[in-house]
């Protein structure tokens, strides 16, 4: 059990490898803590346990996720960690980047419990993915990420967009070796998210208001969510995007140019 966020720890099985294959994790007690229990002085044992574990689940995901960083850095790959609840956008978002950036090599690690739906939906645009199956996992992590990679082989120079699982709390504690995580939000989940999940949008870079061409027709007060946004994250940019009718998106196509590394 992985006390952070109370799903189980991964122990990876591939499934199918290759540009086209999907990634399979089942969840079993594992490497993180076993049956290495350590007891405090006093006061509930149970307590002490579960801070150790924390601890040794992050520490193992923050040096994976450094080899992954220095990998990433050393061919000149922007990776991004897309987070949002489920239904945002994200995959539409995706599909539409991938179809107006048609220049530039993108590829996707989709991350879902179940399906290998949005990879195709994301090949069908025209880039390359490969699927991540977490089973009962709410988040993707470092070692997931890390295996991905390796199936999905990108080129130097490329574009990775890691979609994580629909999540606005337990992604935000895991390190991927990405260069930033992204926030995308939808208008229709109202404007109090940065309030309720404030750690998210504390480790974004970036938030992506989505679906504003419904604004008319629901309740979203844009100034309340930025405050809040910026309340728990500091100086966020925060950009206004439908993925739909493409309004705004050249602002998130700048944005995203910007972020990829200078030739060396």
């Amino acid at each position: 059990m992985c006390a952070t966020c109370g799903c189980g720890n991964h122990t990876a099985g591939v499934s199918a490898s290759g540009r086209s294959g999907a990634l399979d994790f089942t969840h079993e007690r594992g490497d993180s803590g076993g049956d290495d229990h350590h007891h405090g002085a006093g006061g509930d044992p149970r307590a002490t346990e579960t801070v150790i574990l924390e601890r040794k689940v992050l520490a193992a995901n923050d040096h994976i996720a450094g080899h992954n960083r220095k990998w990433l850095d050393r061919y000149g790959i922007l990776a991004l960690n897309l987070t949002s609840s489920p239904g945002a956008g994200k995959t539409s978002l995706l599909e539409r980047t991938i179809r107006d950036l048609g220049g530039y090599p993108i590829a996707v690690i989709e991350g879902d419990q179940e399906t290998a739906l949005d990879a195709e939906r994301i090949r069908a645009a025209g880039a390359r993915a490969v699927q991540v199956n977490t089973g009962a996992g709410c988040h993707l992590d470092a070692r997931m990420t890390r295996s991905a990679l390796e199936a999905l082989d990108p080129e130097p120079g490329a574009m990775v967009f890691i979609e994580n699982v629909g999540n606005l709390v337990c992604p935000a504690l895991f390190d991927l070796g990405e260069k930033g995580k992204v926030v995308i939000v939808s208008v229709t989940e109202g404007a109090d998210k940065p309030l309720k999940y404030p750690h998210m949008f504390a480790a974004a870079e970036l938030v992506l208001v989505n679906k504003i061409d419904l604004l008319p027709f629901v309740d979203f007060d844009s100034a309340m969510f930025a405050a809040s946004a910026r309340s728990v994250g500091g100086g966020l940019d925060i950009l206004p995007i439908s993925a739909t009718t493409g309004e705004g998106l050249d602002r998130w196509y700048d944005w995203l140019l910007g972020q990829r590394p200078a030739p060396a």
